[in-house]
């Protein structure tokens, strides 16, 4: 079954284990349209693109991937990925927090890099492309990283979301993989003080994704939605669909989708306590806007999974 990738809003799981927060994630494109929906985490990212052609899209401004290309997305950056051209492969992401990073004793590193890093004051540069003399090693130490959670670049086994390792002797080699990225980029001075986001159009559109997150279960109206950033309905729909590409209610109707898909893959709740769980109080719009999302019924779908669960699903 060729389910098609739901929307995840705000990352609320973890990266990693407590232990050690990094995972890494594999997401490979079926087609043209949205890759990986908009959402943020308070964890690094470091993407990988193979070749192009995608938008990214971070904080409202758009990047457009042509080649091979590395990207740095800094912790709270609202972004998503959008494929432009059908049988564009896909992108490897690393996502880590830069606690693990961390050294106990307070060297120059941990102070004039690390620990700006931690609190905020210091963040990556956006891209490395392939002219760039930091673009090789930087790619080199992303792909140790993959080779030590045992997947190696351009894959074609089933791919994985947040792989994490808890052997020790991975986990050295990731943290000396991703000191080595750090001590490329400074010596190339690539990294920068952060500046103020004034930018209260991010703000906004995370206030209510947040929103959505936490009250899909419920009845949820545009006036709701628009009440929570002082705008007029009318341009508060327009204000949206600029930024994430759909409108408002198509996209809680997403997320209710991606919630109820969570709970037939990880619960064994009868399809009509799920449907209530996921802000539906009629089982025939359920069933429709189901296999409006992922071509086949909730049963089906259940059934399906777990005799494949094997495989794990594309990164959200």
């Amino acid at each position: 079954m060729n389910t098609p990738p739901l929307s995840n809003l705000k990352e609320i799981r973890p990266h990693g284990t407590k232990s050690f927060p990094c995972a890494i994630y594999q997401t490979r494109s079926i087609g043209k349209g949205t890759l990986v929906k908009h959402h943020w985490h308070d964890e690094l990212e470091i993407m990988y693109f193979f070749e192009g052609d995608f938008q990214l899209d971070i904080n409202m401004e758009s990047f457009y991937v042509r080649s091979e290309c590395i990207y740095f997305i800094n912790p709270g950056e609202l972004h998503s990925i959008i494929t432009e051209k059908s049988g564009s492969p896909g992108e490897d992401a690393v996502v880590f927090s830069p606690d693990i990073l961390s050294f106990e004793s307070y060297d120059a590193a941990q102070m004039q890099l690390i620990h700006p890093i931690q609190k905020g004051r210091m963040r990556f540069p956006r891209c490395l492309l392939p002219e760039h003399p930091a673009f090789a090693p930087v790619r080199g130490a992303f792909m140790d990283i993959m080779h030590s959670f045992g997947r190696p670049l351009l894959d074609e086994s089933p791919l994985i979301e947040g792989a994490v390792t808890d052997d020790l002797t991975c986990q050295l080699y990731i943290k000396s993989s991703l000191l080595r990225i750090l001590a490329v980029l400074s010596s190339y001075r690539l990294f920068v003080p952060t500046e103020p986001n004034h930018d209260k159009r991010v703000e906004c559109i995370k206030t209510v994704l947040t929103y959505i997150k936490e009250n899909y279960m419920e009845k949820i109206y545009i006036r709701d939605l628009a009440g929570l950033v002082n705008m007029n309905e009318q341009y508060f729909c327009r204000f949206f669909k600029k930024a994430i590409g759909r409108p408002p209610m198509e996209y809680v109707a997403e997320y209710r989708m991606k919630q109820s898909v969570r709970l037939l893959e990880e619960t064994d709740l009868p399809v009509m306590e799920v449907c209530l769980e996921c802000g539906y109080n009629n089982l025939g719009n359920f069933l429709k806007e189901f296999r409006k999302y992922t071509k086949t019924t909730p049963l089906q779908y259940r059934k399906q999974f777990q005799s494949n669960n094997h495989q794990a699903p594309l990164r959200p």
